[in-house]
């Protein structure tokens, strides 16, 4: 048993409220009492709604990231860097004189004991007694300084074989050494 919809003439199985062709309203007052509680079933489709919920938590979500970032931003501002001052315009002509300062000379010291060895030869034995102990570290001579960079330069250990190597060092010509850390923090500096 169907109806027939009075608008286009297409045969509609009873239940439905509006024709699935042309959607006009069915007149039938069977089908109108006899709604069912489930789902309509046939060829309708619900209609799905906008979802609003979900727009305004996504603008929330943006305004909130603008916000951090707005606000992280506007303490980097960097202000403009200030103009050099201007070149003092020297006026043409002679100077007037500059006095100079009477240098005096430094009183001499006295030439270190050198028993004519190698300073490169000197820097070659420490380096291998410092392996020897494992102390492990690079020697640089420097005009008459010597420069050891290590490690272990506050280690009581390279104090002693310092002291033990001051007489050859000071024999070599050399008159300071400095005891540097690998980053080239002086840990020590004294005289030979």
């Amino acid at each position: 048993m169907s109806t027939v919809c009075p608008a286009c003439g297409v045969a509609v199985v009873p239940g439905y409220v509006r024709c699935p062709k042309c959607h006009a309203g069915l007149a039938s007052g069977a089908s109108r009492t006899q709604r069912s509680s489930g789902d309509p079933g046939g060829t309708a489709l619900a209609q799905k709604r906008f979802p609003i919920a979900a727009v305004i938590v996504a603008l929330a979500v943006a305004a909130a990231i603008i916000l951090v970032f707005g606000v992280r931003s506007g303490g980097k501002k960097t202000e403009a860097a200030p103009a050099p001052p201007a070149e003092p315009i020297e006026a043409i002509g002679p100077r007037p004189p500059v006095a100079v300062p009477a240098v005096v000379p430094a009183p001499a010291l006295a030439a270190p004991e050198t028993t004519g060895q190698d300073p490169a030869a000197m820097a070659a034995d420490l380096e291998d007694t410092l392996r020897s102990q494992r102390l492990w570290g690079r020697v640089v001579i420097t005009g008459p300084r010597v420069d050891v960079r290590s490690g272990s330069c506050a280690d009581p250990a390279m104090r002693s074989m310092i002291e033990s190597k001051k007489p050859l060092l000071r024999g070599a010509g050399l008159t300071r050494l400095r005891c540097l850390e690998q980053s080239g923090a002086v840990v020590f500096e004294r005289a030979l």
